[in-house]
Parts: structure tokens; sequence; C-alpha cells
């Protein structure tokens, strides 16, 4: 069974649409979590509304407890960590990462960037090789295959690679190195542009970002339905 980790961190709690102010990103990432779950209802999902309930920003208690090695945490130690250790595990159950985020002022929500900073973590996202100076760190997410699927709306216009604005998102690229960091590498990107537009221009972005959630979601549905066969085929290759 596949399980899914589903975010929206926007701060509009209603969907375009169907809401007046409605958010763009939750609708992306509404359809692609419905749509998996009508090809396959067996799978599971763990919905994280941070929009609405962000997480903890990092404190100084968090960055001395994170930083103290675990038998030698001390009781207010494990209290300071236990929201990060709950996100934490979430993350590692999942097998697809949803993300449904807009575009604000260039760069993620405020809620986004407090959930970053909760779950990349020494010892639990991320290892240390001393022994290795000049590239120390160990993704530890790397030991099993992961996907993110980053689903963002954007006020402007030409904010993806190639456009005029390109060199002013700060959002997917932020997100594709702090995940890539901890060992999340699989990664898909679909956005709406326009809104501030309006009108054809939104419409036009609209309808081929929800024709792009479909055709995803069953490009990533038939791989994870290939990978059991594959899995059996390298445990019974000869060695």
């Amino acid at each position: 069974m596949t399980h899914l980790l589903h975010l929206d961190a926007s701060a509009r709690p209603g969907l375009a649409g169907k809401d007046e102010h409605g958010s763009h990103s939750r609708n992306l990432s509404q359809r692609f979590v419905s749509q998996w779950l009508e090809r396959r209802p067996q799978d599971g999902v763990t919905y994280r509304d941070i929009g609405q309930n962000p997480p903890s920003f990092v404190s100084h208690d968090w960055i001395a407890s994170a930083f103290t090695p675990e038998e030698h945490q001390q009781p207010w130690m494990k209290d300071a960590l236990a929201e990060s250790d709950r996100l934490v595990d979430e993350l590692l159950a999942a097998d697809v990462l949803v993300i449904g985020t807009p575009l604000y002022n260039f760069g993620m929500p405020a809620a986004l960037k407090a959930w970053i900073d909760q779950v990349v973590r020494l010892n639990r996202t991320v290892g240390l090789d001393e022994s290795n100076p000049l590239d120390p760190y160990v993704p530890m997410l790397a030991d099993r295959e992961r996907h993110a699927i980053i689903l963002t709306a954007r006020g402007g216009i030409g904010f993806g690679p190639g456009g005029a604005m390109a060199h002013m998102n700060h959002l997917e690229p932020n997100l594709v190195t702090a995940l890539g960091f901890i060992g999340i590498t699989r990664i898909h990107q679909i956005a709406i542009e326009g809104q501030e537009t309006g009108g054809e221009v939104l419409a036009a972005s609209v309808a081929e970002a929800l024709r792009q959630v479909d055709a995803l979601v069953t490009e990533l549905q038939a791989a994870v339905e290939q990978a059991p066969q594959l899995d059996y085929q390298r445990q019974v290759e000869p060695v």
C-alpha cells in the first residue's frame, strides 16, 4: 500500500472556483489526492493543513534539544522536540509527499518554512559523516523511493523555468534544495499562474495545471504498480 502525506500551506481555507477568495493551490492538491484515491482507494493519506494550523517556529529550546545526542537529552528537551518528532514520523511514513502552496512575495509561506525547519533534522532526516569533511551530510530519506509533488499558485506570470521572472521565484528552488538535502529527489512540479491577471489567462493556466495533475497521477500510479514486480525480480536474481 502506498501512503501519501498531503500538506496545504495557503492562508486561504477554501477552494478556488467553489469558495469566495478560494485557494488555487488547495484546488490542485485536492485534485491530485482525490484522483489518486479514486483509482487506488486502498492507499492511505495523512493530511495536514499547515496554512490554517502552522507548525511552531524553531526556538532556542528546539535548537539546544535537536543538537543534543538522544542519550543525553533531558525530559524538557524531548518535550521541545515532540512536535518535530510527529512531523518527521509522518514524512518518514510517506511514499508520496503532496505540497499545495502559493508563492508569497517570491518565496514560500511562513507556515511551510516552519514545517521545513521542523523536518530537516540531524539524526532524523539527515545524518553527519564526520569522516568526510568535504561532504559530511547523509540524506536519510534516500533509503527508498519517495516522490514529492509541488503544486503551486502564482499571482504573476513568467515565474517558471525559463520565464522572465524565474530569477525572482525562490519557492520551488528552495523546496527542491531542502527536500533533496534529506533524500527526496524525485520531484514533480505543476503551477498555476495569472491570478492577478484573471480572465482567460488564468482559466487557461488552471485547465492546463489540472490536466497535468491528472496525467501525473496516472504516471506515478503506473510506476507504483510496477514497483513490487521489480522488487521481486531483484530478489530472485542469482547472487
